[in-house]
């Protein structure tokens, strides 16, 4: 009796059971790789970077059109841009694949960019691990007009790339998600802060949007990842310099790989390979008066020497390891001074204050960002050179013979 009860019931749960009732067939989605959202005076301006794929299939045999094609559209919110898109758009535009959102320097500066996050972080079809960027002296729409290098045929991906390189080698850029960003924005001791792109070469060019853009060696132009761009909530409100940029990545812990220089005591210069980093940030409050505390420890390579100075010697490796101390304390000084001018932490040196000293924290919190501008930050760097290369002196030395 009781097996039959349960055949019963399992047999009934195949009803409830509606297979593929919200599929989506290829032939009937646009699949949509990066949004550019920008502003056109009350209203949003939404681009679409959508995939061709009859292009991306034919570039075996030789295709001829573009990849990829942008559609264009304006509305009151984010949501009614992209469906107005679809008078332009022969198919319904499809964001699971996103692998970028651009953002307007003018409209992340003027308007903010909180509202337009509220659907990207709503829509149940969007994935939030995309990138986020901020154009730099140029629109999100001109962004993702550009027709790039063959390397990558998808433009996007080709940012998305870019990004992940530079992150990887680079150091003074980093990629920044949907979450990473909101959880900033609504966080009480720290700031969004957001990698930038722009665009080199002569970008007002029309050609910039065909294939005549690389039918040369060296591109018309061509998206690069910037430096980084500093919020207040959820407003732009100034950018970081290259140096600045790696400075805030040290304090931040993002830093994996990048190649630095140090001067030798007697002219010349020795280039450094960074390998190893790791950074933490602590707070405090001493007679009420709240301070922060950076450690990065930092392991590096010998990767290039332009100087005249014995790595044999141990006092040469101290001096050099002593230099290269100064010289990242500095770019993370120089990051920490800019941010300060802005009064906005960037670091999450409040989150800090916070743990340490909930009390304390709930007394300044409110004032926060005129505090920060008088914190008292302690930077302390321990730098250690792991290896030579394959070489002890330089063969250099020889040519002075």
């Amino acid at each position: 009796m009781k097996q039959k009860i349960l055949i019963s019931i399992l047999f009934c749960f195949l009803f409830m059971l509606t297979g593929c009732w919200n599929r989506k067939e290829l032939n009937d989605i646009a699949i949509t790789v990066a949004l550019g959202i920008d502003q056109s005076e009350d209203q949003y301006s939404i681009s679409a970077q959508i995939v061709n794929p009859s292009e991306i299939a034919a570039k075996v045999a030789g295709g001829k059109g573009a990849p990829v094609v942008t559609y264009t559209a304006r509305g009151d919110t984010v949501f009614e841009a992209l469906r107005k898109m679809t008078k332009k758009a022969p198919r319904k535009i499809y964001l699971s694949h996103l692998r970028l959102i651009v953002l307007g320097e003018d409209f992340a500066n003027e308007v903010g960019i909180g509202k337009a996050l509220d659907f990207l972080s709503r829509d149940h079809e969007i994935r939030t691990d995309f990138a986020l960027l901020v154009a730099k002296g140029v629109s999100a729409e001109k962004v993702l007009q550009v027709y790039t290098i063959p390397q990558e045929i998808i433009p996007s991906n080709k940012i998305f790339k870019s990004l992940e390189t530079s992150e990887k080698a680079w150091a003074a850029t980093a990629i920044v998600t949907l979450d990473e960003v909101i959880s900033d924005i609504v966080s009480e001791g720290k700031q969004p802060a957001i990698t930038g792109i722009e665009l080199t070469g002569e970008k007002e060019k029309e050609e910039v949007q065909t294939k005549k853009n690389v039918d040369k060696i060296s591109p018309i132009s061509s998206p690069q990842i910037a430096d980084v761009a500093i919020f207040k909530k959820d407003k732009l409100v100034g950018w970081l310099n290259e140096e600045e940029s790696k400075g805030f990545q040290y304090i931040m812990g993002n830093v994996k790989s990048t190649v630095g220089h140090v001067s030798c005591p007697d002219g010349g210069k020795v280039a450094l390979e960074i390998i190893r980093t790791k950074s933490e940030i602590t707070g405090n409050v001493i007679n009420g008066k709240p301070i922060a505390n950076v450690k990065i420890r930092i392991e590096a390579n010998v990767g290039d020497v332009e100087c005249d100075i014995d790595l044999s010697k141990t006092e040469n490796i101290y001096k050099l390891d002593k230099l290269a101390e100064e010289k990242v304390k500095g770019k993370m000084e120089d990051a920490v001074k800019k941010a300060k001018q802005y009064r906005t932490d960037i670091f999450g040196f409040g989150e800090a204050i916070h743990r340490s000293n909930p009390k304390a924290w709930k007394e300044m919190k409110d004032d926060w960002n005129e505090k920060f501008a008088d914190l008292q930050v302690n930077i302390k760097v321990d730098h250690k050179l792991r290896s030579l290369g394959t070489i002890t002196k330089s063969f250099q030395d020889k040519l002075k013979e």
